[in-house]
């Protein structure tokens, strides 16, 4: 089924699909949804919606994290996970989105039937989801949704910058309802990304709740199955594997308080030797642009602790750039020639500086060409690209000239970079 049908094909599918169900025996009438799911009917200015609330007093602890860490978030963390202009709120100002779709295509044509939000509040941490019974709702939904934006200065999301948010904007827009894109919004995605992208096979929201916030769900229901669950829903009316959509929501927005109260705690505290070599790794690139002692002591603790291959070399490689700019050259060359110390991969940039630093700084023009020599026999080996075979030739055309004109070591030429 095409996720962008409009709302007019959507109840024309709706309605085949309902004609067709009429011709099977009759199962006795269902509980209402309200009832099944311990929600409520809500009203709007633009009709009802069924609101469903569950509170979680605090410390409530998803896997081995406690959710009251996410309230306790303080600004200068919050501010260097985002590089957002616009001020980071008070924790307890932030509200937790994930949207539950027809599907992932995006577009007019889909539609967000279940939003689930968290925050906290006083003493506890609040979940509630808004649930299109019918596509008649959308309208009750979206009211519902902006009288309670109103209350909050920020949104949290994992990959909402990319879906969630855009599709609400769009449905927004459609319904001729004020968007609040001047909210302050923190999509954990990028961080998670530097933080494990080197650990984990991938940074899904469920990779990281199972590996960092040791939380398992138990029977989940995968997300690829939720659109299908919810167009049963809207041909049978009847709650199906609906009560299961629900859960999965649910343990979304708290995965996602839980993780972002981890995440920000970390950043707090680098380095944190208590940390894995990846994680350390991580931080220093979010520390890096804001405070540079930090996030060198982060690589350093990093490599100490015995981060491996390739972020390993990527690192050292890092290091004596920083080493270079303070023109510590003896150290810089330190850090590339163990970064190109390793039998595997081949990364021509340590190659490139250690050449340029003997060449430009030492003039020593014969152990330059030997680096390039080197470095073209390891890349031909791992068969690097054309443009790096070509830059490494080009260069040792050029010493090999310069050599040939007026020896190698002390040579008056000037150098080209």
């Amino acid at each position: 089924m095409s996720p962008d049908l409009s709302v007019s094909e959507l109840h024309q599918v709706v309605r085949r699909l309902e004609a067709k169900s009429r011709l099977r025996p009759s199962v006795g009438p269902a509980a209402p949804l309200e009832e099944l799911l311990g929600g409520a009917i809500e009203e709007t200015e633009r009709g009802r919606v069924l609101l469903v609330r569950r509170r979680f007093a605090l410390p409530h602890r998803h896997g081995r994290q406690d959710l009251s860490h996410g309230r306790e978030l303080v600004s200068l963390p919050l501010r260097l996970l985002t590089r957002s202009e616009i001020p980071p709120p008070d924790g307890d100002r932030l509200l937790y989105l994930d949207t539950e779709t027809t599907g992932l295509a995006g577009g007019t044509g889909t539609y967000a039937f279940l939003v689930g939000v968290g925050f906290f509040d006083g003493d506890g941490f609040e979940v509630r989801q808004y649930f299109m019974r019918d596509l008649d709702d959308e309208p009750a939904l979206l009211a519902a949704l902006e009288a309670l934006f109103r209350s909050f200065d920020g949104f949290v999301t994992y990959n909402g910058a990319g879906f969630d948010l855009p599709l609400l904007e769009t449905r927004f827009v459609l319904a001729r309802r004020r968007w609040p894109g001047d909210r302050f919004h923190l999509d954990l995605v990028n961080p998670a990304r530097r933080l494990w992208s080197e650990r984990f096979d991938d940074c899904r929201l469920g990779t990281l709740e199972e590996h960092v916030l040791r939380f398992t769900r138990d029977d989940d229901l995968p997300g690829a199955s939720i659109p299908s669950v919810y167009f049963d829903y809207l041909r049978m009316k009847r709650p199906g594997e609906l009560p299961r959509v629900f859960e999965h929501n649910r343990h979304d927005i708290l995965s996602l308080a839980a993780l972002t109260g981890w995440v920000a705690a970390a950043v707090a505290r680098a380095p944190e030797p208590d940390l894995s070599p990846e994680e350390l790794a991580g931080l220093g690139r979010i520390w890096e642009a804001a405070d540079l002692d930090r996030g060198l002591a982060c690589y350093r603790m990093a490599l100490e602790r015995g981060l491996g291959s390739p972020g390993r070399e990527r690192l050292l490689f890092r290091l004596g750039r920083w080493e270079k700019r303070l023109a510590r050259w003896d150290e810089a060359r330190a850090l590339w020639e163990a970064a190109i110390s390793v039998d595997h991969g081949f990364d021509p940039r340590p190659w490139e500086e250690i050449a340029k630093l003997y060449e430009h700084r030492q003039r020593d023009f014969v152990a330059a060409r030997g680096v390039v020599e080197d470095a073209l026999s390891r890349a031909r080996l791992h068969r690097a690209s054309e443009r790096v075979l070509g830059a490494f030739e080009h260069r040792l055309e050029r010493l090999t000239r310069r050599l040939a004109i007026g020896g190698g070591l002390d040579n008056p030429l000037r150098g080209f970079p």
